[in-house]
């Protein structure tokens, strides 16, 4: 799964610009295998065994207790079929492509990359250090292929990820020098009684580092920017997976190590869980742009994830990791659609795109599911999510479940409007000469669609593998 997108890489740097069918093929072929082989780890964990399963593990620098461990669990298996179904959609989506081809897919199996070894690493070195790899792209991804205030939007988001690196880094080393085992296995640091202050403040450094990536309040500002500038494909990657990281790593690192230290500051994280909630809906109602109509949803949903983790509960830390599945699903939907009616009408204002379904109703139609999903509609994914997170909120915080609830009716209340302003009003008589969706360019959707219907109507198949892995993890906490 790691190694498809690094081989699709090497092959392309054997190809000339000009074979371009070629290069899309070497591309789709590398995201195709990994996608592939995200399913099979899925459907093939044994939930009756539970624990790490795959694993593959082997002496890097020993010197430093450094290793190459990767595995997968109930906990990251959801992510890397998330990552397999964003990265060969995205590439799907982006067959039409004319400019620096090669050096596009390039970019963006090695992000791919990154992400997929985030998610299986169980080394805290290499965890950073595929960290970085997936950050590192985004920057040329958006400054050579972005659109609206891409320069300014490509340095906010390395500035702003790199501040957050400045903070895991001491955050790391502070309990890599603490443990007395000179090992970044985390499984083997995981079992060292770390000293309360030591774990309050290694927690503080690591939720707030990956909590910028998290886009938690107020560290969320280069998001919506990011999204607007950057391409559609690298915005489903940067939505749909980036984002997902900086939640996972709180989970899987911070929470994991420093229980005493989460316990202490999970208080602070719900606060800034529910105001991000908050926030992200009622700056999303005033948005005219579609692009930063979904980067402000975003928001708010990824407030939604923080808050399932504050819970430190069952139900909290099962709808937390299913939301990150659901909310990368749904908002790669998003940004597809979004990018197929612009690369037709190169405008994305709301009011410009009045009755719009009945041009292409077709691609009308994908958007229109994707905001129904991100309104928490039944037979979506992200009902079970929400509901569950919304659930243990309300017996762990009362009043910010409540506060969090009550947002989320009004985001039903601005997707709803967003649905009806730009797809149901009276249509904009220059657009309607385009054509509508062909099968080819609508599979993606399709795929997207399907994995959202598919999960919405049988949670119990995510739900049961994610349980496997948060039963024992809280009792570690």
């Amino acid at each position: 799964m790691l190694l498809s997108p690094v081989v699709g890489i090497a092959i392309l740097l054997c190809l000339k610009e000009e074979q371009r069918f070629l290069i899309r093929a070497v591309a789709l072929v590398a995201a195709g295998i990994s996608f592939a082989l995200s399913i099979y780890t899925f459907a093939g964990y044994d939930k009756q065994l539970g624990g790490i399963q795959f694993v593959e593990k082997y002496p890097w620098v020993e010197a430093f207790g450094i290793s190459y461990f990767v595995g997968v669990e109930g906990m990251n298996a959801p992510l890397l079929l998330l990552t397999g179904i964003v990265i060969f959609t995205g590439v799907l989506t982006m067959w039409e492509l004319q400019t620096r081809v090669k050096e596009y897919f390039i970019f963006q199996l090695a992000l791919v990359t990154g992400v997929f070894g985030v998610f299986m690493s169980y080394d805290l070195f290499f965890f950073f250090l595929f960290y970085e790899i997936a950050v590192v792209p985004m920057y040329v991804l958006i400054l050579v292929w972005g659109s609206t205030r891409r320069i300014y939007a490509a340095m906010k988001l390395t500035l702003y990820l790199m501040a957050g690196s400045g903070l895991i880094i001491p955050g790391m080393l502070l309990l890599y020098s603490s443990s007395g085992l000179f090992t970044f296995d985390m499984l083997k640091l995981h079992g060292v009684p770390f000293s309360p202050w030591i774990q309050n403040i290694a927690f503080v450094l690591l939720f707030l580092g990956f909590g910028v990536l998290a886009a938690v309040w107020p560290f969320h500002t280069w998001s919506p920017v990011g999204h607007v500038a950057a391409p559609t494909a690298v915005s489903m990657l940067h939505a749909g997976v980036l984002m997902k990281l900086g939640s996972f790593a709180i989970l899987r690192v911070a929470m994991y190590l420093c229980p005493l230290g989460f316990q202490y500051w999970a208080q602070f994280m719900a606060l800034l869980a529910a105001i991000g909630i908050v926030y992200g809906v009622f700056v999303g109602l005033a948005q005219t742009d579609l692009k930063y109509v979904i980067g402000y949803s975003s928001v708010s949903h990824m407030g939604i994830v923080s808050l399932g983790l504050a819970t430190g509960t069952v139900d909290g830390l099962n709808g937390a990791v299913f939301q990150m599945f659901a909310h990368g699903v749904m908002t790669a939907l998003f940004f597809s659609a979004v990018g197929f009616i612009y690369d037709r009408t190169h405008t994305r204002e709301i009011h410009e795109l009045g009755g719009f379904s009945r041009i292409m109703p077709v691609a009308s139609a994908f958007f229109i599911t994707a905001a129904l999903c991100g309104a928490g509609v039944p037979g979506m994914a992200s009902f079970w999510a929400e509901l569950l997170v919304m659930v243990a909120a309300v017996k762990v915080f009362p009043l910010r479940g409540l506060l969090a609830i009550a947002a989320l009716v009004v985001g039903a209340l601005f997707a709803l409007r967003v649905v009806q302003t730009t797809f149901y009003n009276e249509p904009n008589p220059k657009f309607e000469h385009f054509e509508d969706v062909s099968p080819f360019l609508g599979l993606p959707r399709m795929i997207l669609i399907g994995f959202l219907v598919f999960f919405g109507i049988f949670p119990q198949y995510m739900l049961g593998l994610i349980k496997t892995s948060i039963v024992p993890f809280i009792q570690g906490l």
